[in-house]
């Protein structure tokens, strides 16, 4: 089982697996059918508070990573968080963010703790 990040604006691919969308707001200018999301579990998202001081640049990315961290081990993330893991053991995962830069975002932290 593996675990992809991409972008969702890209188009799907036959081996995504299980698409999950991992942003809190919709991807702006993009139709649902078009995204072929399976899951859009907000509870693992970055909190509006932390996505903004992200944006902000008032942290390094170490920082927004460990903050984010912080942020899933709270009871609701948590139990969201056990449910896409449930989703990568049963088969290919890849998370979607409309992110310019997905490997500076928090979808690769959310990655990187599937994986481990």
């Amino acid at each position: 089982m593996s675990v992809r990040v991409r972008r969702v604006y890209d188009p799907p691919e036959a081996e995504d697996g299980t698409r999950v969308l991992v942003d809190r707001l919709w991807p702006r200018g993009l139709a649902k059918d078009a995204a072929r999301v399976d899951e859009w579990p907000k509870a693992v998202t970055p909190s509006t508070e932390l996505r903004r001081w992200y944006h902000a640049g008032e942290g390094s990315y170490e920082q927004f990573a460990e903050r984010y961290e912080a942020e899933l081990d709270a009871d609701e993330a948590a139990e969201v968080l056990d449910h896409v893991r449930e989703l990568v053991r049963e088969g290919d995962v890849t998370l979607l963010t409309a992110s310019k830069t997905p490997e500076r975002s928090h979808a690769s932290v959310l990655a990187r703790l599937l994986e481990g």
